[in-house]
Parts: C-alpha cells; structure tokens; sequence
C-alpha cells in the first residue's frame, strides 16, 4: 500500500517542481531553485542581472549505517528528490543589538521554502533560502520522521558554482587554525600556491586538499562584483570549509571532521548552518551589510536581562609575555610536575613571572589613571610550567593562583579604583579538563567580581584527538558560552573556531581570535595590508579580540626581541575603527604610552561600541575608511588604515548633525612616516569642524590616521 503511495506521490508532484525564484526586497538579487537530472535540488544567484552563482547542487551524503532497517540503508541525499511542496515569504523586522556595529539592524527578506521528499527511502527534507537586498542564506532542515531518525554526515556537498576565475583572499584549508597571513591570487593559482601559504608546523591541512580554503571567502570578480562565503549560525554542527574545483570554478562545502573522521551527528528534527553568499558592486558593503546578513541569520537574544554585558576597554599583563621579557611560569624548576604535587615554599621563582602583585598593581593604577575599564592578567594561575605538554589533562584546575598573586587583595585593590580584573582561563585544550572545573571556576569569578573571561585552546585537543573545528568543540565552546551567562560573565575566545553571528543569540560572546591577531607583530610581524583584509574576511561572523594600540612599534627598543610592528603608531590607533569590536585592548606598556601620551589620549577617548557605522571608502586588502557614532552619545570617531602603498581620502563631514559644531582631534602621518624606517612619526592637529566640513587626509605605507569628533 505505502509503494503504491509513493508511486501516485511520484506521478503528481513534477506538477509543483518546475522553477521557482525569489528575489531581495530590492529587486537587485535573485534565487531560482529547481531539481535537475535525477532530483538533484539545484540553486543559482544573480545580482542585478548578472549571473553570481551558476547552476550548483545541494546535499548531504551520509555514513553508511549497518543498524539501519532494510531499504533504509541508502546513503544518498543528493538525488531522487521530488518537490510535496513550496512556500514564499517576507519578513521585515528592526532588532536592537546589545552592541556591535549599529544602534539598528534592519532583518528584511523574502523567503523560499521547498519541501521534498526521496521516494526511495521516505525520506523529506526541506532547502529554506533567504533572499537579502545583500546577498542569500541557505540552510537544510530535517523534520522528525521514521525514516530519518538519527544519522552521521559523511560529508556535505553544497555547491558554489563561480563564473570565473576571481581573485580572491583566502586562507588555506585547516581543522585547527586561522592564524596565518591571508593569500591574494585567482581561483586557478590556489592550487599553485597552497604549499607555500600553509604554516605547516601548526596546521592539519595535510589532510585536506591542496584546493582547500576556510570561510569567510572574500572574492572580487573581473567586472566589479564583490562576493563573499561565509556561514552563519554554526550550531551543533562542523565548521564548513570549501574545496575547489579548479577546472570549473566550483566551491564545495567541506566540513571539519572528528577524530574518525566523520562530519556530524545529527538527530531529527534538526538543521544545518545556514550557507550565505553575500554580493555588491561597491566593497563597503561587505564591511557593513555582508555582516548584518550573518547576525540576522541567527536566533534572536535568549538572554532575558543584558544589562550586565558591557563594552570593555582594557590593558594588561599580557604584551611583556608576548614579546619574551617577561613569563607565564613561576619556577622553572618543575617542568613535568602535576598539578598539586608542587610545595611552593621550596620552589625558586624565576624572577621573569609577569603575574605578580606589583606588575598587577601597576596595572591596576595605570587603567584607574587613563580610564580603562579593566586589566587582564595571564599567567596567573598555577600549571604553567608544563602546561602544553604531557600534564595537559589535569595541569589546571582554574582556581589556584601562584603564590606571588594573591587574588583577593588584587581584586579589592582594583575594585577600590573603580577597575575590574579580567579572567584568563587557558584551557590547554584539554576540554574535558575545562568543563569538569568550570562551575568551580565561573564560581570564583563571581566571588572576586571577575565579569568577563578570556579562554584559550592552545595545543591539540585532549583528549579525544578532534579539530578545533569539529562538532564536538563546536559544541564545547558553545557549552563554555552558556554557562558563562548564567553566572553573568562575558567570554572573548581565543584559538576557537571563527564566529558565525552567535553573538547575537549570546551577545555575552563578545569576541574571538580565530585569526592571527596582533601578537604576531613580536612573531616576526604580519603584512601591512593584514589588517584590512580581516574586515573583509574574518570579521564577517563577530569581532575580533586583535590587541591594537601597540604605539612602540621597535620592539628592541625595550625588549631583546628584534621583531617590528608593521603599522605605524597612526595605524595603531586606526584599528579600534577598523577591527570593530566591543571589547578592545590598549595593548602596549604603560611606560611606552607615557613615550606618546599626546598620541595615546585617542585610545582613551575612542568609544568602543557604536550607534551607527559609515564606510567612507573600502578595498579588499588596499584601505578602509570608516566613521562610527559613539553608542549614547553625538561624539563621532573616524579612522583610516591602508596597505604599505599609502593612500589618500577626502573624508567629507555630512554625518554629523546640522548646526552644530565639533572639536576635531586629527592624528596623521607625518610627511616622512613609514612603518619600516619612521613609523613614530605622527602629527596632531585640532580645529572646529562642520558637516560638510572635508578633511584630507595622507595615510603613509602601513599607515593611517584617527579622528575624533567631539559635539560641542
């Protein structure tokens, strides 16, 4: 009887599958979705009529399972599919962000949902897409059925099907890590290219492809289009990378597996991330409604009071480590001890320990002078010694503080300065280790009024062998995130896999690494251009804890480290508007701020979350111009940052309110600036200043230039 079902099921429904299309509110994109060859879902995009993504595929295809019942063992969810049915939409909201780029977001799209069913199997699924006046989002959806109940994902197969041979910035395919400097080439000179572009002594691309690249993807075609892929809302599942296809130009999703190599476990009903291709003709819309899309593809806040999550300003006992002048460890005595197996009375100390009381009280006092909100301390808990080798199980217990930082008098001493101290938790990636100490730790924050904390998951994950990137960490940090807000604490995640908009769901998410942050600037430095292809790349999916504001930029001119900043110290003071974000660190010395107090004063007058955002000019890789309103306030602040070719911009003053005048505080390059040879080399001018009002402004190789706007 059911056969007979299926067979007269099969025989109406190519009536409902003929080609559907949805377009933007705008009329500028469009999605046609149809089943070709086989039942095979196929999808294609345009911008303004012109083609984006050719005719792709869409599937799964699933781990064979021996459990299964007869006639249920197939793999396939790429064919055989036929549409039950469709439904259009359009939806049209404002939401208000607990911080971020805007005061504002504005969640407008029209909606396709197709529903099918594999008469083979009995199976159904539904391809939801969302068509923005920005881009599409695509996800699969699972209902609860008896023919799919619970199943493991061999590997997703969504296509991306380029028109051409674009240029691209990409990274190279890795499971574990981000911190590597972005490649410029074709789509054809990947393949050409990816053996020199992968840091191999930190990377598991080995087992990826030589085609392989991370998300985001930053792209720009021969004829002016900008197209970025991404993901957004990265839950329960693996984080997707794309293989590519070089002789056709295709994108395939490539999922990060688990130690055996399996993609995700799934159970009905259930969905995939969603699968966004964002698309202008005018690059600053990358920087602001490209990221909008991935925020407005997630779930809206579950926090109920936010009122506790804050924009956080802070400096710490973290750059003098970095650089090697000062340590994490105490003694260097004990290099394979565990954890509570140590008398501190009989150990030496080594006398490099940053973590100690003066160091912090001096921290303490130079944040209480300048306004900072907090002070970060690393390397302040024991287990240091050997915490990336063979103890990494057990070497931390998050709650015993080395004898020469006693956290309670830290604490009172900060809390009397109007100052809180900011956690550090390094996990050592041992994540079951973490979660088993977790509440005791979030417990002793709460205790000494800690409100926020940085995690790390430096080193392979113990002790399942899985990536960074697989389900099951996914679903750890994730883990790690939840909790923390039930004890009202903010989290800025280092070495975890790249965000995808969850800040909006959790917006005590409040920032991530994921990427090679400023800390490489005493690893032999990064490229000039490294910090404007983040916004176009990295910063898609949420802002990033990058640690600016490093204004002595040699190095060795405090430390034995021969290494450079390859900015200017102008360029320093750009990033708090180019890499975005609620929190931010003035990351440098206290006495090398009193070196340039004149330059420093923007650090501690710059807002750090923002009631609106206008991209005066943009290209990947080239420059950033971006001015941004102080949330509650009229005060407006403006920063620019280039590639080592310089670059020259009018910034033309028509966002500011009518009638009204503002003390103007320009930081400049100096005529003779560069980053290699003078990168110290700075004007400062102040005037008045209208709207309307144009300032031209002469960014030098590595350089930029910072404004702030003050409404009188």
């Amino acid at each position: 009887m059911n056969n007979i079902k299926l067979f007269i099921a099969a025989l109406l429904l190519p009536l409902t599958a003929a080609a559907q299309t949805v377009t933007s509110p705008n009329g500028n994109v469009s999605l046609t979705f149809s089943l070709t060859g086989n039942g095979v879902p196929t999808y294609e995009m345009k911008y303004k009529n012109r083609e984006v993504v050719k005719p792709s595929h869409l599937g799964l295809e699933l781990a064979k399972d021996k459990h299964a019942s007869k006639g249920l063992h197939e793999t396939s969810l790429m064919d055989g599919f036929t549409v039950t049915s469709t439904k259009t939409s359009t939806f049209d909201e404002t939401w208000t962000p607990v911080w971020g780029q805007y005061g504002k977001i504005r969640n407008n799209y029209n909606e396709l949902a197709v529903n099918l069913t594999q008469p083979s199997t009995s199976r159904r699924m539904t391809i939801r897409f969302r068509v923005y006046n920005i881009g599409i989002g695509l996800r699969y959806e699972f209902p609860q059925q008896d023919s799919l109940v619970y199943f493991v994902i061999k590997d997703e197969h969504t296509q991306f099907a380029m028109t051409g041979d674009h240029t691209a910035w990409w990274l190279p395919g890795d499971y574990d890590t981000q911190e590597q400097e972005t490649q410029e080439s074709k789509l054809s000179e990947i393949r050409s290219r990816f053996h020199d572009a992968v840091n191999w002594s930190n990377s598991s691309v080995a087992v990826f492809s030589p085609t392989g690249v991370q998300t985001s993807l930053q792209m720009k075609t021969a004829d002016g289009l900008y197209i970025n892929i991404h993901e957004a809302a990265c839950l329960d599942y693996a984080t997707m990378h794309l293989n590519l296809d070089d002789k056709t130009m295709t994108f395939e999703s490539w999922l990060t597996p688990d130690a055996t190599g399996m993609k995700g476990y799934m159970q009905t009903p259930c969905q995939t991330p969603w699968r966004t291709v964002a698309v202008s003709d005018d690059a600053r819309d990358m920087l602001g409604e490209a990221n909008s899309l991935i925020y407005n593809l997630n779930e809206p806040c579950k926090i109920k009071d936010t009122s506790w999550i804050h924009p956080t300003k802070f400096c710490g006992v973290w750059w003098e480590m970095i650089v090697g002048k000062n340590s994490w460890n105490y003694t260097d005595e004990f290099p394979s001890i565990k954890l509570g197996q140590i008398d501190w009375n009989k150990v030496k100390p080594n006398g490099r320990h940053g973590a100690n009381n003066a160091e912090v009280r001096k921290y303490i006092d130079f944040a209480a002078k300048n306004g900072l909100d907090e002070v970060l301390v690393e390397g302040w808990n024991v287990g240091w010694e050997d915490w990336a080798n063979h103890w990494k199980e057990d070497v931390f217990d998050f709650v015993t503080p080395y004898p020469d930082f006693d956290i309670k008098a830290l604490n009172d001493y900060a809390h009397s300065k109007g100052v809180k101290l900011l956690m550090h938790n390094e996990t050592s990636s041992s994540t079951r280790n973490y979660e088993r100490h977790l509440e005791d730790a979030l417990n002793l924050m709460n205790k000494y009024g800690y409100d926020a904390v940085k995690t790390g998951y430096v080193g392979d994950i113990i002790p399942r062998g899985d990536h960074h990137y697989s389900q099951a960490m996914n679903n750890h940090y994730q883990y790690v995130v939840e909790q923390a807000a039930k004890h009202h604490v903010m989290v800025d995640a280092h070495e975890a896999t790249r965000p995808t908009g969850i800040g909006r769901t959790w917006p005590n998410y409040v920032a991530n690494e994921s990427a090679r942050g400023g800390e490489y600037e005493a690893f032999g430095g990064s490229y000039p251009n490294h910090t404007v292809i983040l916004p176009f790349t990295r910063l898609q999916g949420g802002p990033m804890d990058y640690t600016p504001g490093v204004l002595e930029t040699q190095l060795k001119k405090w430390s034995d480290n021969t290494s450079y900043v390859h900015t200017t110290l102008v360029g320093q003071l750009a990033l708090y508007l180019v890499m975005w974000g609620p929190v931010q660190m003035a990351a440098d010395l206290p006495e090398n701020y009193a070196k340039y107090n004149d330059a420093f004063q923007f650090i501690k007058d710059v807002a750090v979350d923002w009631q609106d955002s206008k991209y005066i000019d943009a290209e990947p890789a080239r420059y950033i111009t971006v001015a941004r309103k102080a949330k509650g306030s009229d005060n407006w602040f403006v920063g620019g940052k280039c590639d080592e070719h310089g670059h020259k911009v009018n910034v033309k003053l028509d966002f500011l309110d009518a009638g009204r005048t503002y003390d103007c505080t320009i930081y400049a390059d100096a005529k003779n600036a560069d980053y290699k040879n003078n990168p110290s080399a700075y004007t400062i001018t102040h005037k008045k200043v209208r709207r309307g009002d144009v300032l031209k402004m002469t960014e030098a190789p590595g350089g930029g230039f910072a404004v702030s706007l003050i409404a009188k």
